[in-house]
């Protein structure tokens, strides 16, 4: 089966099918531009390429997965580096001729006449439509040798990487308000649960529930982690130390890019961008996909590589419906 032919981007039409439309001032300007190249991203930028728009992802690299060797609960690509599923999504988008996709960061995103001026070191990019798939950034608990085994031996999402700790002692620490339902989740994979509070109090709900569990506690401060022959080897300020298969994590994180902020588009309590079903934020013309966003009813996104690609599909079929509406006054559901 032949492949169908790509034409470079500075021969690309600027009418005629697959051209952008709209403002007279920006005759070439993109239909959408995705600032974001992860899984939202390349799953927006293939669904409008699959609609003939004219999309530009925008890609400064660097995304939240990084440290996971590999990605997993995604069918037909559980078990695959992250940076190979990436890979294989852009040859993807290489075979659609309106799509391209630059290894570039965006700088700024500004409302412009009835579109928008997305800037780059390489210059303003014009475009009707935004949509915003920049995630988010982890932050561990500031404990010595962590960083090290995050992705790997240590990890936030017991859907992601809980299975690969299978019949070994694991651990999970902290004292927060959802270590007892943690714990529960994992009892069915791990050999022994053991609970760090690292100095901090359980509540009455969170102890009696890890009790149920046949869980351990210590509750000294944890002083540190280092990689061992069955995962990894946790020391603490006073007492043994204690070896486990797995560490389960709870990060903070932030907006990995200030475009939200700086379009003043509204917030969740999570720090997460207020999106509706169909990934619209509360400034029209911009959508907004994956971890740095979610609806108000859930309390903060569900992080996964599938999750943030079905996300990704969602905001590019509302791209869509908002241009057929301004073009063709074919309006689609709310």
């Amino acid at each position: 089966m032949s492949t169908p032919a790509t034409t470079p981007a500075s021969t690309r039409p600027t009418t005629g099918p697959g051209a952008t439309t709209g403002h007279p001032d920006h005759p070439a300007r993109h239909d959408v531009v995705v600032v974001g190249g992860g899984p939202a991203g390349l799953q927006a930028a293939l669904t409008l390429g699959r609609m003939h728009r004219r999309v530009l992802v925008l890609d400064a690299g660097g995304y939240r997965n990084d440290p996971a060797d590999l990605m997993h609960n995604f069918l037909t690509h559980d078990g695959r580096p992250p940076a190979e599923f990436r890979a294989l999504g852009r040859a993807e988008l290489a075979t659609y001729d309106t799509v391209e996709v630059r290894d570039l960061a965006a700088t700024s995103v500004v409302p412009d006449g009835d579109g928008f001026l997305v800037g780059t070191d390489a210059g303003n990019v014009a475009t009707r439509l935004v949509v915003l798939a920049t995630g988010v950034r982890d932050t561990l608990p500031d404990k010595p040798g962590l960083e090290e085994l995050f992705g790997t031996v240590a990890a936030h999402c017991p859907f992601c990487h809980g299975h690969e700790y299978a019949g070994r002692p694991v651990a999970v620490l902290g004292s927060h308000a959802h270590v007892g339902r943690v714990a529960a989740m994992l009892a069915p994979i791990a050999s022994e649960l053991v609970v760090l509070t690292d100095g901090g109090d359980l509540d009455a709900e969170n102890a009696a529930q890890l009790a149920g569990l046949g869980a351990a506690v210590r509750t000294e401060p944890v002083s540190g982690f280092c990689r061992s022959s069955l995962g990894a080897r946790v020391s603490f300020g006073s007492g043994s130390d204690v070896e486990v298969g797995g560490v389960l994590v709870a990060t903070a994180f932030e907006q990995s890019a200030p475009f939200a902020a700086d379009l003043g588009l509204t917030l969740l309590g999570s720090g997460c961008v207020e999106v509706d079903e169909m990934g619209r934020t509360s400034l029209p013309g911009v959508f907004a996909a994956g971890d740095l966003a979610h609806l108000a009813t859930l309390p903060m996104p569900m992080s996964s590589v599938l999750g943030s690609a079905a996300a990704g599909q969602l905001a590019a079929v509302a791209c869509v419906g908002e241009l057929i509406a301004r073009d063709a006054g074919v309006l689609v559901p709310a």
